[in-house]
């Protein structure tokens, strides 16, 4: 941070705060602490029978993988809404939402996902400017080695194996960065 966003000085220094713990970034015009927290991601693993829906995306990073329709929350909105407006934008996917089926803690790209799960209510989706295409997939026709990501790699290996033991469960862990 070079200038503080409270009143635009440059005099801002990294160092712990009386009363704190770790580094912050502090503005020694105006005394603003300004803390950085991590980004929350929502997303929803969209089914129909014992398919998935699955969006290949159309932006970096990981441009021409396939993912779950998910991005960053927004300001004034549940992570519900926002789940839901992610597969609207990536998918233009109706979605009726399940409960909450993932969660999980990014801490090295300082992200947090919460991924729902939503029953398809319609077969009348398509790609979004965020994706290539859309598409449906059974456990079996999975492009997994062109998952973009780990989470969601982690989250379509649950729901499997949830769906085959008739059980949905609420899932939680940790994204360690790989050495």
């Amino acid at each position: 941070m070079k200038f503080c966003s409270r009143c635009g000085s440059d005099a801002v220094t990294l160092s712990i705060p009386k009363g704190d713990d770790r580094p912050r970034h502090l503005c020694g015009n105006c005394g603003a602490i300004h803390y950085i927290n991590p980004r929350v991601i929502v997303g929803v693993l969209p089914y129909l029978d014992d398919r998935v829906m699955l969006c290949r995306r159309a932006i970096e990073p990981r441009r021409g993988r396939w993912t779950l329709p998910a991005g960053f929350m927004e300001n004034g909105e549940t992570s519900e809404e926002g789940a839901l407006r992610e597969s609207w934008e990536e998918a233009r996917a109706n979605i009726r939402m399940d409960d909450l089926y993932s969660i999980y803690d990014i801490p090295h790209i300082n992200q947090v996902y919460l991924m729902y799960r939503g029953e398809l209510t319609d077969t009348n989706f398509g790609p979004g400017p965020e994706s290539l295409e859309v598409a449906l997939f059974r456990k079996g026709e999975i492009p997994w080695p062109e998952i973009a990501f780990p989470i969601m790699h982690k989250t379509l290996e649950h729901y499997f194996e949830d769906s085959e033991q008739g059980h949905y469960q609420l899932h939680r862990g940790v994204i360690s960065r790989k050495l």
